[in-house]
């Protein structure tokens, strides 16, 4: 791209906003600046909202916004804005509820048009810049639009009023009645689940296929639950068919996006922080509930990946890498300028005769047998043929049928596998990377920690508590405001955007789990600080539950609360968790009513379609409970309770809470006083497991509550 004056998004830190800030197109960040100019100059707004790792925004700006006759035309008949919707996820969920109720489905790029006070009135998600694909072009569009802004200037006002109203009315309206939730709901939602799973290759539905982690987690405590092991062994063979599938980066672990195929072997190449934390939660209760090694291994290369890619120097962890990439493979532009094309998973594809030259002949042949690899590629779905010629390394069968067929001992050929797929990975190393969106986000930085926390325990590994009490740390020094608030995103020694209700909750389920692993009462204490604020700043008094922006946040066309378990779970479901887990830890009631009547509040819709809120479930299972509050004493709970602490972590035991009372701590029993209920009477622990608020008896050795009298799988 030549050089070019910059445009006003070069002030900007969001990487998404400064990718565009050489765009001929006159952009403007969000903020009444943008509003201000379209009222004066009586000109309508062209909103885009995208992400900076989004492979159709790449697309759009190529063909129309680094078009000069589309910049043209966007200067001279509108203010054009652009938002990063991982930077503001509330303005973004306005504007995709708008196109959704306009259109009947949503995506990225959005690409809205707005009356200067912000009201929509069309709106679509990516464009071509001249039809095609039954779609209309772009430039005709805008010319369209700013024709009917002149000529139907009152109609298209009404039309923006009307479904400025019709959407506050459907997302705030009136106090609905309380709903209450009856465990047979667990139970329907492993029906649906069931109706819609793929039996031959996992996952749910056909294509594409998204990892959805929450929902495995969800069929693991369902399984735990009834004993119905159908769950489980849903859960377990999704699990590896993902882990065996091209979904899977193989060769420097972690998980892309999605499969665009049922069998999870052609992957949309994005990878994003929330799935790998999200993932690294379920692949480790997998390895809990069944003790298969390739649960932890897979788990263990994601952290890996995680602690080597996305992580700041400062402890924070990035938000995600890029699809596309510059093809290490292509001939050099003309003159050398901009090198070449970047293309879908260019960073991940492996030509056969490159790997070849890689390997010694007999690795060479175990290696392309064991991830299909063929000599003209071996992507058996590629719409846009970005993959001709090309490999995506998945495996074809297990370690033990490649093993049968060049008759070798498993454990050597695993050997040999893992010694390839480390000289492939030092290759790969040497290619142009993905781009990386190197800003700090407080809600997925939470799930990172939780996954980290949990995974430390679960893998004994030390290392990842010390990266998952870095990341809290930086949050807590750089992400929280002098007045208490908790903020929303970092990004090169800038803090913007007041925290929304994902923040909370997400980071108040991080603290918990470190908390649980660390033994360090201060993260337990500033849990139960942003607990507070969340019921302060979100709470809904009328339909409670919570809102997406705090009341004292920027006003927008409506405030909106959202119960739906997508991609990433929703703030609400995390909300409820987490008031669950504070209720366990601190017996004080309001925890407890506030997660009830967040559940009440969404029981409606939950009723119509259970299947679509695993997370929700996963907090109402916890609620209903029994939870098994595990206490243990000792002076020096890092080290004295290590083995104890092991041991509880090496089981699935989804409802459970774990609180430290370090013996002889003052401040730690100002902070808890029901800590002084319990005493030092062994040493150099005490272990103290109550049900329901009942406590038995205490044991010095975690080994004396083995064995329970019961046999409900409930009970410890």
């Amino acid at each position: 791209m030549a050089d070019r004056t910059p445009n006003r998004l070069i002030n900007e830190k969001s990487p998404y906003l400064l990718q565009h800030a050489h765009n001929p197109v006159d952009w403007f960040p969000w903020g009444e600046d943008a509003f201000r100019k379209a009222q004066t100059e009586d000109k309508s707004v062209f909103l885009s909202i995208g992400y900076s790792t989004c492979h159709w925004c790449h697309v759009m700006e190529r063909e129309s916004f680094e078009d000069p006759e589309i910049a043209e035309i966007l200067n001279k008949h509108f203010v054009a804005v652009k938002v990063d919707r991982e930077e503001r996820p509330d303005i973004d969920h306005v504007y995709m509820t708008a196109v959704s109720s306009l259109t009947g489905s949503g995506g990225w790029p959005l690409s809205v048009f707005l009356t200067p006070d912000r009201k929509p009135f069309y709106g679509g998600t990516y464009f071509p810049p001249r039809a095609r694909w039954n779609m209309p072009g772009f430039r005709e569009l805008l010319l369209s639009i700013a024709s009917g802004w002149k000529s139907r200037r009152e109609q298209i006002l009404r039309s923006g009023e009307e479904i400025a109203a019709s959407l506050k009315e459907h997302m705030e309206g009136r106090p609905a009645e309380p709903a209450g939730l009856a465990p047979s709901l667990l139970e329907t939602a492993y029906e649906r689940l069931s109706k819609n799973y793929d039996p031959e290759y996992g996952g749910f539905g056909q294509a594409p296929k998204f990892p959805m982690g929450h929902t495995l987690s969800f069929l693991l405590r369902h399984w735990y639950r009834t004993g119905h092991n159908k769950a489980l062994d849903m859960a377990e063979h999704t699990l590896l068919s993902m882990a065996r599938g091209g979904i899977h980066d193989h060769l420097g672990g972690g998980f892309h996006r999605y499969s665009t195929d049922p069998e999870w072997q052609v992957p949309h190449f994005e990878k994003m922080l929330y799935d790998q934390a999200i993932l690294i939660r379920a692949f480790l209760e997998a390895f809990q509930a069944t003790g298969r090694e390739e649960f932890a291994s897979v788990a263990r290369s994601a952290m890996d990946y995680v602690l080597r890619d996305l992580r700041d120097r400062e402890g924070g962890f990035y938000s995600a890498e890029d699809a596309d990439s510059l093809d290490p493979g292509a001939p050099s532009a003309p003159g050398g300028e901009g090198l070449h094309e970047k293309k879908e998973g260019a960073f991940y594809l492996w030509p056969a005769g490159e790997i070849a030259g890689l390997l010694a002949e007999r690795d060479r042949d175990v290696f392309f047998y064991h991830y299909g690899i063929a000599p003209g590629g071996n992507a058996r779905y590629d719409p846009h043929g970005e993959f001709s010629g090309k490999n995506i390394l998945y495996e074809t069968g297990s370690l033990e049928q490649t093993a049968r067929q060049f008759r070798m001992d498993p454990a050597e050929t695993a050997a040999l596998l893992r010694e390839a797929r480390q000289k492939l990975l030092v290759a790969r190393g040497r290619r142009p990377r993905p781009h990386l969106d190197d800003k700090v986000l407080t809600d997925w930085n939470g799930l990172m920690i939780s996954a980290l926390s949990f995974g430390s325990l679960v893998l004994k590994e030390d290392r990842y508590l010390s990266a998952a009490r870095d990341a809290a740390d930086f949050i807590l020094e750089r992400l929280v405001a002098p007045d208490g608030r908790l903020m929303h995103r970092y990004r090169d020694g800038q803090t913007v955007v007041p925290g929304n209700l994902c923040d909370y909750a997400f980071f108040i389920n991080g603290l918990l789990d470190l908390y649980e692993a660390a033994g360090e009462g201060r993260y337990l204490k500033k849990a139960m600080d942003l607990g507070r604020g969340l019921l302060a700043l979100f709470s809904d008094p009328d339909r409670k539950g919570f809102f997406f922006s705090a009341r004292t946040d920027e006003p927008l066309l409506f405030r909106y609360k959202d119960a739906y378990d997508g991609a990433i779970p929703s703030g609400n479901s995390m909300a409820a968790l987490a008031l669950a887990r504070l209720d366990h830890l601190t017996f004080e009631d309001l925890w407890k009513t506030a997660a009830e009547e967040t559940l009440g509040a969404f029981a409606g819709e939950m009723q119509v379609r259970p299947e679509a809120y695993a997370q929700m479930l996963t907090a109402f299972d916890f609620l209903l409970g029994p939870v098994q509050d595990i206490v243990l004493v000792a002076e020096k709970p890092s080290r004295d309770c290590r083995a104890d602490i092991d041991r509880i972590f090496s089981r699935f035991l989804p409802r459970k809470s774990v609180l430290w009372c370090p013996a002889g701590d003052e401040e730690a029993f100002r902070i808890l006083p029901r800590l002084a209920e319990y005493r030092p009477a062994f040493k150099p622990v005490t272990i103290y497991v109550c049900d329901n608020r009942v406590c038995r008896p205490p044991v010095s050795r975690w080994e004396d509550l083995a064995e329970p009298q019961k046999t409900d799988r409930n009970i410890i």
